[in-house]
Formats: structure tokens, C-alpha cells, sequence
């Protein structure tokens, strides 16, 4: 677990978010309401294919410039101003994608353009000048834990004295090439997902979503006080069936929340196995924890997730009611009775648990704090 007891927690001093329904209370709301971002829509976007569940927000074909562009910088215009990327106010970008659609677009129409946001460190290079970034930039991806990998390294900018504040900037906008290869994989299909619902065929939607955080050393309302990172590196695509790497993740945070109440934001995309151990193991190590997944109306934001549900839930707990909403997408039965099918108050509650994970059995998690 990182950090240890001995350091202090890193303060959240602003963070945003862009989904298909807007930014973060705007999304909140559409939860809170049950409403779902998903609709069937072809894999391969212009050129067709099967329908699969997509969260979008905007039409998925590739255009110059990328589609992406204008929605991310409509959110980085509601990043506090400061000079980022400077020596101590450095930026750190996180996906899991960043411009693979603009190489997909380059394969078919051999426009040479693509390749300026075609690969992370073009795309990145892209994005330190359209805004003015300093040299003091990072860029990470390990698939659907990237944005946890980020706030960790964020954290240990900040925790060295290396930063005052770190800009943390993640974004995942889906691509015909990345529908497609979740397709080939069968786990994206004609079904709209159910995260953690004991059924007969698993399934997961995708969504565009990007997020900030600017994370401090200065005491703030909203705070990350731990975060544990483990890979089982058990399988290619899979966890262990026993449920061991989630246990082992999770149970650094047990530590940190101590005797506090919490809730728990968990992954859940709507696989099954995936789903089932990870319910379990949160049933184990917070066993009066309601467990919640919103993905089953935003989609899988891929590795964008972390950061985008960290700003949905502090969205959360700073709206007047304290209101969280449940797991929009599913009915049930579930595997495990800690899922939470409707919103509850938060207030009953000292803290947040967010764990997200990814292919190859990587896991985080973080335990959220507040005022």
C-alpha cells in the first residue's frame, strides 16, 4: 500500500469530468435519475457491424482533427489556471488509448495527418503545445488502472517535495479499432451490461470519459488518504478464480479505514467471473459496505475510469443531498448481497473506497475521504 501511515493523505483541491450526459453533476444527476448513456450502435461505426452498447459523446468515426479535441479541451478550460508542466506544478497524462483511433483512421485513408495524435507520445507532444504546457509532463498507461497509476505517481511527486501540485489529465474516447478488438473478445456484444447480476451471458458497454484532478499537499475537503496497487499477473485477460488479487488489493485499504464506515465504488464492468470475484472479495473485506458500479449506464471508460468515477464521486458527497447513486443497469440477482440496486445517503458514511482493474489481474485502489 502506498502511502505508508507515516505520510500525510494528498488534498483534491479541484477535479472535473466529461461524460456523454456532461460534466460531473450534471452526471451525477442522469445517475441519480437512472438513466442510462448506453445505446446499441455499430461496432465499426460508419462502416457498420454488429450493435454493441456505446456510450458516446459524439459520432465514433475518426475525423481531422481527432474527435476528441474539442470535448477535451472544453473540460481542461475548467482546469484552475496555473502554470502546468512547470517544475513545481507538473502535468501527468494518463490513457489507455490516447490516439489509436487516429492510426486506425491512418491504415485506411493513409491520410498522413493521423499520425500527429497517432501514438501516446505524439499525442501527448499534441497536447503540451495546443495548451501551452511546461516541459514538467508524464505520461502513463496500464490499461483500466492507468488513471490509479497516475494519482499514485502524483502522489509521490508531492509526497518527495518534488511538486506543490500535480494536474492529473486522463481521457479514453472509443474507436472504431478499440469496439472492435473488445468485440472480438466476445465480452462486447449485443447485451447491455449488468454489473455484478448473476446471469447467463456477461457483457460490458464502452463510453468516452475524460478527467482531472490537481492534487495538493495543502489540507482540502476531498481527500485521498491510501492507495494500493497489486498485479497476480495470473492470465493475459483474466484474474485468479479465488479472488486473491482483489483480497490482497483491498486489503491494504482495510487497514487504512480502520474503524470508519465506508461504501464502495467498485469496478464492475458486467463480466461474469470478473464480476463475481470481485463482489465477493469486497463482501470479504467490507462486509457492511454497499458495493456500486456505474458502468452499466456510462460504460467502461477504460483507463480513464478511476480518475472519471473519482470525480463523480466526490460530485456525490458535494451536492446538498449526499446522495450516491446505485448500480443503474441492473435488477438483480446479484452475486452477492452487498450490491447496492438504488442510491443511498451518504452520510451515514466517513469515507469512499474506488477500486478499478484491468487485464493481466492488475488492481488498485484508493480510499476517498471528506470533510
Amino acid at each position: 500500500m502506498y502511502p505508508p501511515s507515516n505520510q500525510l493523505p494528498v488534498g483534491i483541491a479541484a477535479c472535473g469530468c466529461l461524460t456523454p450526459f456532461g460534466d460531473a453533476a450534471s452526471t451525477i444527476t442522469a445517475l441519480l435519475a437512472d438513466r442510462c448513456a448506453l445505446a446499441l450502435t455499430p461496432t465499426l461505426g460508419r462502416d457498420g457491424g454488429d450493435l454493441v452498447p456505446l456510450a458516446l459523446v459524439g459520432p465514433m468515426d475518426e475525423s481531422l482533427p481527432p474527435r476528441w479535441l474539442p470535448d477535451l479541451r472544453r473540460l481542461v478550460a475548467t482546469i484552475p489556471a496555473g502554470h502546468w508542466g512547470g517544475p513545481r506544478s507538473p502535468v501527468v497524462v494518463a490513457s489507455s488509448n490516447f490516439g489509436v483511433g487516429s492510426l486506425y483512421a491512418f491504415t485506411r485513408d493513409h491520410d498522413a495527418r493521423h499520425l500527429v495524435h497517432g501514438t501516446p507520445f505524439a499525442t501527448v507532444e499534441f497536447l503540451h503545445s495546443a495548451f501551452s504546457w511546461g516541459e514538467h509532463v508524464t505520461v502513463l498507461s496500464h490499461a483500466c488502472v492507468t488513471a490509479h497509476l497516475a494519482l499514485l505517481h502524483a502522489t509521490r511527486l508531492l509526497h518527495a517535495g518534488l511538486a506543490d501540485r500535480v494536474l492529473v489529465l486522463s481521457f479514453d474516447f472509443v474507436s472504431p479499432f478499440v469496439a472492435g478488438g473488445f468485440h472480438s473478445l466476445k465480452i462486447l456484444n449485443g447485451t447491455m451490461p449488468a454489473p455484478y447480476a448473476a446471469r447467463d451471458t456477461g457483457a460490458i458497454g464502452l463510453g468516452d470519459g475524460a478527467a482531472y484532478a490537481v492534487l495538493t499537499r495543502d489540507p482540502t475537503p476531498f481527500c485521498i488518504e491510501a492507495q494500493s496497487l497489486h498485479n497476480e499477473m495470473f492470465h493475459v485477460t483474466g484474474n485468479s478464480p479465488d479472488g486473491a488479487g482483489f483480497d490482497t488489493c483491498a486489503s491494504a485499504i482495510v487497514t487504512a479505514v480502520g474503524d470508519r464506515r465506508v461504501w464502495v465504488k467498485g469496478h464492475g464492468t458486467g463480466t461474469l467471473e470478473a464480476g463475481r470475484v470481485e463482489a465477493e472479495a469486497f463482501a470479504r473485506q467490507f462486509p457492511a459496505a454497499p458495493l456500486v458500479s456505474w458502468k452499466g449506464s456510462l460504460g467502461h471508460t477504460l483507463g480513464s475510469c478511476g480518475l472519471v468515477e473519482l470525480s463523480l464521486a466526490v460530485a456525490a458527497l458535494a451536492t446538498p443531498a449526499h446522495r450516491v447513486p446505485g448500480t443503474v443497469g441492473t435488477t438483480g440477482p446479484c452475486f452477492t448481497d452487498n450490491v447496492a440496486l438504488t442510491s443511498f445517503s451518504a452520510e451515514p458514511f466517513d469515507g469512499a473506497v474506488l477500486a478499478s482493474n484491468a487485464f493481466g489481474g492488475a488492481h488498485a485502489a484508493l480510499l476517498l475521504t471528506h470533510d
